[in-house]
């Protein structure tokens, strides 16, 4: 129970910080990627570093909680998203909604409904992983022999057919690590679809039965 109480607090000391931190983490590596060619060494190399210690932050943290939870090994397999995330730390801003929530449901009620929240919170989601992942994917195909995404204008409009799951094939990844890229959006993409699509239709059939509960009898 003791240490149910300190991964509680360690959780709700850090939320913000690590927000911040992956802010900072999406930013300096936007910034490496579209300024490159662009900006000096000097501000790339910042940039890197800043990456760079954002990460060390994330792996940090998951570390005291592993240790703080006392489950050890039985921790990792109860927490896939976050062991994940750890590797994959271009996911991490997609935390900032989360911890969002947290933070506004421990202030008070939240500001919107269950259906809403779902609905709001997916389409952050949404445009976070299509961010994430055109920066990604552009990272891996620029300058690569036969690349067709050639700028990160093509990266976005590339990422917002594959969220879509339209796949016009007009632009595809040719490298390996673009095409492991495109598996993952394609994997959220449908999950995120799916969450939002269901959610709709689980508000609307609350609705259409709450007016059928206030209808008098015999209309």
């Amino acid at each position: 129970m003791d240490d149910d109480n300190r991964l509680a607090r360690w959780q709700r000391h850090t939320e913000i910080p690590l927000a911040v931190a992956s802010f900072v983490f999406l930013t300096s590596y936007a910034v490496r990627v579209l300024g490159h060619g662009h900006l000096t060494d000097a501000v790339l190399d910042l940039c890197l570093a800043l990456t760079f210690a954002a990460w060390a932050l994330f792996g940090a943290d998951y570390a005291v909680r592993w240790l703080l939870s006392g489950q050890r090994w039985s921790f990792v397999h109860r927490h896939p998203l976050d062991t994940v995330v750890l590797f994959l730390p271009l996911l991490r801003p997609l935390q900032i909604v989360k911890a969002y929530d947290a933070v506004r449901r421990r202030h008070g009620r939240p500001w919107l409904t269950v259906h809403a929240r779902v609905i709001v919170y997916a389409g952050l989601s949404t445009v976070l992983l299509g961010f994430t992942g055109a920066l990604s994917v552009y990272h891996q195909e620029r300058g690569a022999p036969g690349a067709t995404l050639r700028s990160f204008g093509d990266a976005v409009w590339w990422t917002c057919s594959t969220l879509a799951t339209v796949g016009y094939g007009d632009f595809t990844p040719v490298t390996f690590r673009g095409r492991l890229i495109a598996v993952g959006i394609m994997a959220v993409g449908l999950g995120l679809l799916g969450a939002v699509t269901g959610t709709f239709a689980s508000w609307l059939l609350h609705v259409f039965s709450h007016e059928d509960d206030e209808r008098p009898p015999g209309d």
